[in-house]
Protein backbone atom coordinates (compact mmCIF):
# COMPACT_ATOMS: atom_id res chain seq x y z
CA UNK A 1 0.00 0.00 0.00
CA UNK A 2 2.79 2.27 0.82
CA UNK A 3 4.81 1.44 -2.59
CA UNK A 4 1.90 2.11 -4.55
CA UNK A 5 1.15 5.67 -2.33
CA UNK A 6 5.19 6.06 -3.05
CA UNK A 7 4.35 5.63 -6.79
CA UNK A 8 1.76 7.89 -7.47
CA UNK A 9 3.25 10.66 -5.95
CA UNK A 10 6.15 10.46 -7.83
CA UNK A 11 4.31 9.81 -11.11
CA UNK A 12 2.55 13.09 -9.75
CA UNK A 13 5.59 15.00 -9.89
CA UNK A 14 6.97 13.39 -12.87
CA UNK A 15 3.61 14.64 -14.65
CA UNK A 16 4.18 18.37 -12.67
CA UNK A 17 7.61 18.44 -14.36
CA UNK A 18 6.69 17.74 -17.54
CA UNK A 19 3.91 19.80 -17.85
CA UNK A 20 5.78 22.70 -16.51
CA UNK A 21 8.24 22.88 -19.29
CA UNK A 22 5.56 23.24 -21.83
CA UNK A 23 5.79 26.55 -24.18
CA UNK A 24 2.38 28.46 -24.83
CA UNK A 25 1.97 29.91 -28.17
CA UNK A 26 -0.09 32.59 -29.22
CA UNK A 27 -2.23 31.09 -31.97
CA UNK A 28 -4.62 33.21 -32.25
CA UNK A 29 -3.02 35.38 -35.01
CA UNK A 30 -2.39 31.65 -36.52
CA UNK A 31 -6.13 31.42 -36.98
CA UNK A 32 -7.60 34.96 -38.16
CA UNK A 33 -6.32 34.14 -42.06
CA UNK A 34 -7.38 31.46 -45.06
CA UNK A 35 -9.44 28.14 -43.26
CA UNK A 36 -7.70 25.04 -45.10
CA UNK A 37 -10.39 22.29 -46.41
CA UNK A 38 -9.99 19.35 -47.99
CA UNK A 39 -7.79 20.03 -50.91
CA UNK A 40 -5.42 22.29 -48.93
CA UNK A 41 -5.30 18.94 -46.33
CA UNK A 42 -4.39 16.80 -49.29
CA UNK A 43 -1.45 18.98 -50.54
CA UNK A 44 -0.37 19.36 -46.87
CA UNK A 45 -0.17 15.62 -46.84
CA UNK A 46 1.53 15.11 -50.08
CA UNK A 47 4.33 17.78 -49.12
CA UNK A 48 4.59 16.63 -45.70
CA UNK A 49 7.97 15.16 -46.11
CA UNK A 50 9.42 18.31 -47.38
CA UNK A 51 7.55 20.45 -44.40
CA UNK A 52 9.72 17.93 -41.70
CA UNK A 53 12.71 18.80 -42.93
CA UNK A 54 12.44 22.56 -43.25
CA UNK A 55 10.80 22.71 -40.42
CA UNK A 56 13.41 21.33 -38.80
CA UNK A 57 15.35 24.55 -39.51
CA UNK A 58 12.78 27.24 -39.72
CA UNK A 59 10.14 28.13 -37.04
CA UNK A 60 7.86 29.62 -38.94
CA UNK A 61 7.01 26.16 -41.46
CA UNK A 62 4.86 23.54 -39.81
CA UNK A 63 3.30 20.20 -41.18
CA UNK A 64 -0.16 20.40 -40.28
CA UNK A 65 -1.98 24.13 -40.35
CA UNK A 66 -3.25 25.33 -37.92
CA UNK A 67 -6.48 26.81 -39.58
CA UNK A 68 -8.04 24.12 -40.55
CA UNK A 69 -11.77 23.37 -40.76
CA UNK A 70 -11.04 20.10 -38.87
CA UNK A 71 -12.37 16.72 -39.93
CA UNK A 72 -11.79 17.32 -43.91
CA UNK A 73 -8.66 18.80 -43.44
CA UNK A 74 -7.63 15.89 -41.81
CA UNK A 75 -9.05 13.63 -44.14
CA UNK A 76 -7.08 14.62 -46.65
CA UNK A 77 -4.14 14.96 -45.22
CA UNK A 78 -4.40 11.37 -44.58
CA UNK A 79 -4.98 10.89 -48.06
CA UNK A 80 -1.94 12.86 -49.41
CA UNK A 81 0.01 11.75 -46.91
CA UNK A 82 -0.68 7.88 -47.27
CA UNK A 83 0.44 8.18 -51.07
CA UNK A 84 4.15 8.13 -50.64
CA UNK A 85 3.89 4.70 -48.36
CA UNK A 86 1.61 3.72 -52.00
CA UNK A 87 3.91 5.27 -54.45
CA UNK A 88 7.14 3.44 -52.35
CA UNK A 89 5.68 0.39 -52.42
CA UNK A 90 5.04 0.45 -56.43
CA UNK A 91 8.27 1.18 -57.17
CA UNK A 92 9.78 -1.20 -54.86
CA UNK A 93 7.88 -4.18 -56.53
CA UNK A 94 8.73 -3.02 -59.82
CA UNK A 95 12.31 -2.77 -58.88
CA UNK A 96 12.27 -6.86 -57.35
CA UNK A 97 10.34 -8.18 -60.53
CA UNK A 98 12.83 -6.63 -62.72
CA UNK A 99 16.14 -7.80 -60.45
CA UNK A 100 14.30 -11.06 -60.80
Amino acid sequence: MKNTKTNLILLGLLLFLFASCSNSENVSACLDGYTYRFWGGLWHGIIAPVDLVISLFRDDVTVFAQNNNGGWYSFGFILGSGGWGFLGSKSGNKWKRNRD
